[in-house]
């Protein structure tokens, strides 16, 4: 499987500069993120930057947010 690594952009304010590097296995997954009692959703609607290293990578947008079965 590949990894594509992507950019997360949106979401919690908290969410950590960690979590903004993300991988996913292709450019049509929605990326979760586990987060406190839940997942965020981010997925890509076209948009692409670039990174510090020259890379280009797509930008994953906040699209919703599932919270935890208990």
């Amino acid at each position: 499987m590949t990894n594509i690594k992507v950019a997360l952009s949106g979401g919690p304010a908290e969410l950590t500069e960690q979590h903004r590097d993300w991988t996913v296995g292709s450019i049509g997954d929605v990326a979760k993120v586990s987060f406190g009692a839940g997942y965020e959703h981010f997925s890509h609607e076209g948009e692409f930057t670039t990174t510090s290293g020259g890379d280009q990578v797509p930008v994953f947008a906040w699209c919703g947010r599932t919270r935890v079965a208990e």
